[in-house]
């Protein structure tokens, strides 16, 4: 039987075990079988990016044995399969490896007959790692649209639409180029609401964004494209549609997703005595504030307990947005408990932690940090509001020594947050 750590002992071991049950919880290997079909007779062909899709892919040959195709995963993601190739390529910002394997993976595509089947896997991180640029834009005008995206602030719903229309293969594209072959795409959500159109920007699923709301966004968010985007939206290419033909034969099945994982923190914190109050797996924002109404929530609630209160952990899930104004390394979740760290004051009742499952908070190795009531102390409250400022909230956390290492966890479920309220006396 699992030892369960107490809140009590260690609060960063504690948090760290429920972060890493999160994880453990939307691991393919452990997901992946339950919804596979038995292997469809006839040719079967297996693509799909994201940073899961290597993992997922070494799943789908556990149950199937070896398979053709070819998936994209970030670089560090790979896994060893026995047929599937797997291409390691940039994630967040597309690269010239991202570029030639989608050329490859649609040249797969081609002649595929009624007979074949197509068994796509997609996970957050395939709209960067499935690059294919409309009429005249390049590799490096797509490359600008990315960075320009990341840094506006604007919500991952927002980004995608302008993605979707300025691809060969995103906004269900993908899966009207397996046409006529039958179609099925696994997926595992690291977006608010689980639709799959939004997953990676939905290379397989039918799509209702229009060019003319990606033009809206660019104003809206003041985002700096390059003319020959703005081009490509003029000539308005709408994404497949609902009811399209080419996706008559298609089904989509989700496996993971961050409330299931929200979940298993949930129920190891109970068995460790503690009162769990989820918040949402869904949550938007800005990290920093989002980060200031949860330490309010959190300090609030702390004034309300007693000596013998039992612990009160916050959970919640979803995508925090970084609008950049420095010029810092740093990512949302970090962003989240650094300004979580400066508005608690160093108060000894509450611990913070802000990870990305996937191991990869911003573009940095780190999944996140771990504030307790002595982070803001180690380094001052004036450097940490300067980190602030400059959106460098990894470089703080590596001089206090709070930042979560996990190196690649081969799954992407989104964020995971964590606010641990201890009672005091």
């Amino acid at each position: 039987m699992t030892t369960v750590p107490q809140p009590t002992n260690d609060p960063r071991v504690f948090l760290e075990a429920l972060f890493a049950a999160a994880v453990a919880r939307a691991d393919p290997m452990e997901v992946m079988a339950d919804h596979l079909p038995p292997r469809p007779e006839g040719r079967l062909l297996v693509i799909g990016a994201g940073k899961a899709s290597a993992r997922m892919a070494e799943a789908v040959e556990a149950v199937y044995g070896p398979c053709e195709g070819l998936v994209l995963t970030r670089y560090g993601y790979a896994r060893p399969c026995m047929g599937i190739e797997i291409v390691e390529a940039a994630h967040p910002v597309p690269d010239r490896a991202g570029l030639e394997a989608t050329k490859r993976l649609l040249d797969m595509l081609a002649g595929l007959g009624p007979e074949d089947h197509v068994l796509a896997l997609i996970s957050g991180g395939g709209s960067a790692l499935l690059c294919a640029p409309p009429e005249g834009m390049t590799l490096e005008d797509k490359q600008a649209v990315n960075e320009a995206l990341l840094a506006s602030g604007a919500p991952i719903s927002a980004m995608n639409v302008v993605r979707k229309q300025l691809s060969r293969v995103k906004g269900g594209r993908l899966g009207a180029a397996c046409y006529p072959a039958r179609l099925m795409t696994l997926v595992i959500s690291d977006v608010p609401g689980d639709d799959p159109s939004e997953i990676a920007s939905g290379p397989t699923v039918a799509d209702i964004s229009r060019p003319e709301q990606a033009l809206h966004i660019i104003e809206r968010w003041n985002i700096a494209v390059p003319d020959s985007a703005r081009a490509a939206l003029a000539a308005g290419t709408d994404p497949v549609r609902p009811g399209d033909p080419r996706l008559a034969r298609s089904e989509t099945r989700t496996v993971a997703a961050p409330s299931q994982s929200l979940e298993a923190a949930a129920a190891l914190a109970r068995q460790a005595g503690c009162e769990v109050r989820m918040l949402g797996d869904a949550l938007e924002g800005e990290a920093r504030d989002l980060a200031r109404e949860q330490v309010r929530m959190a300090r609030g609630i702390a004034d309300a307990m007693t000596s013998d209160s039992a612990p009160v952990l916050l959970l919640s899930g979803g995508e925090c947005t970084v609008t950049r104004r420095g010029k810092g390394r740093g990512g949302p979740n970090a962003e989240f408990a650094l300004a979580a760290a400066i508005a608690l004051e160093g108060d000894p009742r509450i611990h913070v932690l802000a990870c990305d499952t996937d191991g990869v908070d911003g573009a940095d190795e780190v999944a996140g940090a771990c504030v307790g009531p002595d982070s803001l102390a180690k380094a001052g409250r004036e450097a940490a509001e300067a980190a602030l400022t400059d959106n460098d909230a990894h470089r703080f956390f590596a001089r206090v020594n709070a930042q979560v290492v996990t190196g690649p966890t081969l799954t992407n479920v989104n964020d995971f947050r964590a606010l641990l309220i201890l009672p005091q006396g």
